[in-house]
């Protein structure tokens, strides 16, 4: 009998809801095990640069964006993240791991790093203080098979506030952020990756609140997914179980 190669899906676990997105995947693997039988599929904590050596594909949970980063750099994980980034293997960002994957940051702070997976501008807290945060049911069946009806949990959340071409974060810009000594405007990743998947909206939310404008909260571009909103609170396993089969599993099958 052959045995099957095992596939590592990593949470970073360094802050934030890792553990419960942990423990979603393993409800998913538990509750589908006809499914998922000819894989041997372990879910683990993302800690240290050889855990992270292990990965296959890599989630990054919601929680504060800039303890995030700063925990990362005193840990010496941000150049292996960068590393792993730049491998194009699958990855998936909630909310904090959202502003973690792009390019560029709105209203990031001082020596804030983020790692340029998503060729995406994101602006921090865009809905507001803790109290403004809130919970929808949104029709996700444009990209999730018969997911009409999900709940998203936004908790002080970002939005994809553009999508971004080669020439709006070429190397100068990325010096240029490099050798500031003061909060920049806009933070820039200093990884030299380009991603060169085409970026796919999701999803955007239409007529919230004050915005005359649509807000984009779900992005897509080629292995790498991000969401503003948190899948991890939401007591619903279904957008869990995308991103393991559409991202993780077809993954391991072209390579």
């Amino acid at each position: 009998m052959t045995t099957s190669k095992t596939i590592i899906l990593g949470v970073l676990a360094l802050q934030g809801a890792f553990q419960e997105h942990i423990e979603y995947f393993n409800k998913i693997l538990e509750t589908n095990q006809d499914e998922y039988n000819e894989y041997n599929i372990e879910i683990t904590e993302i800690r240290t640069k050889d855990d992270l050596e292990r990965c296959d594909s890599l989630v990054i949970p919601g929680g504060e964006s800039t303890t995030m980063s700063w925990i990362a750099i005193r840990t010496h994980l941000l150049e292996p993240l960068y590393d792993f980034v730049s491998s194009g293997k699958p990855l998936w960002g909630t909310c904090a791991g959202l502003i973690f994957l792009a390019k560029e940051l709105k209203n990031g702070k001082m020596h804030q790093k983020i790692l340029g997976a998503l060729n995406i501008q994101v602006t921090r807290n865009a809905f507001g203080r803790q109290l403004d945060s809130f919970s929808t049911h949104l029709d996700f069946s444009s990209f999730i098979p018969n997911c009409t009806d999900f709940q998203t949990v936004f908790i002080r959340a970002p939005v994809v506030t553009k999508i971004l071409s080669v020439s709006d974060s070429d190397t100068s810009k990325q010096e240029e952020a490099k050798r500031s000594l003061s909060p920049p405007e806009i933070i820039r990743s200093l990884n030299t990756y380009n991603n060169t998947a085409p970026v796919e909206v999701l999803y955007s939310l239409k007529n919230v609140d004050h915005h005359n404008h649509d807000l984009i909260v779900a992005v897509r571009q080629g292995n790498v997914l991000g969401t503003s909103f948190h899948p991890e609170l939401a007591d619903d396993y279904r957008f869990h179980k995308w991103f393991l089969d559409e991202f993780v599993l077809k993954n391991v099958a072209t390579t």
